[in-house]
């Protein structure tokens, strides 16, 4: 096999950077990081900026960097608007529960409303892994509630279904969110756009 170029290389960072920071910023909506990942960001941002004004030579390398760029623009967005309806006190994207309404983030259980994971696919069949941990923080979730197991290839099916839904409406990825509320655990699917919007 030849030897990767420095662009490939490159590009390979940028994905797996780009994979921490979704990573860490899901951390950090789920209270397991005290602070957001400025440091990784600014890495990937460096990363991006770098590649946006350079010339890439190979197509494929253009067409790879180009989804790439479009998902960090994506998730930039979403983490904007996470961190901008937090401070501001009201509930967004990454809703949790708030200090202030302890009552309203209770369910009759007693158990707090909590968002458990996020990820996004633009191709699930090509993400077998980022769709294997969704299955198993989703089954978790799910027996803590006390609720059934879903068999994996009825999973695995649902979520191709809704991202192919998605993604005719123009959507280059979808972004889906394990959360529970009042106890019960609940499976959003929602468009990633990369266009800022409120």
């Amino acid at each position: 096999m030849p030897e990767p170029t420095d662009v490939e290389r490159d590009l390979r960072t940028l994905e797996t950077e780009l994979k921490r920071l979704e990573s860490e910023y899901n951390m950090f909506f789920a209270g397991r990081l005290p602070r957001p990942p400025w440091e990784t960001r600014a890495r990937v941002e460096a990363l991006v900026k770098r590649y946006d004004r350079a010339h890439v030579q190979s197509y494929a390398d253009r067409f790879r960097f180009a989804t790439l760029q479009a998902r960090f623009q994506a998730f930039l967005d979403l983490w904007d608007r996470g961190l901008r309806a937090r401070e501001e006190g009201r509930p967004g994207p990454f809703a949790r529960r708030s200090p202030e309404r302890p009552a309203a983030a209770e369910g009759p259980t007693g158990r707090t409303d909590r968002i458990v994971h996020v990820a996004s696919f633009a191709d699930p069949v090509r993400e077998p892994d980022k769709l294997r941990e969704l299955y198993d923080r989703l089954a978790e979730a799910r027996r803590e509630a006390g609720e059934p197991a879903v068999p994996f290839h009825r999973f695995a099916d649902l979520i191709r279904e809704e991202v192919t839904k998605l993604r005719q409406g123009g959507s280059p990825e979808v972004a889906f969110r394990i959360a529970v509320r009042e106890g019960k655990v609940n499976l959003t699917a929602r468009a990633l756009r990369g266009v800022r919007s409120e």
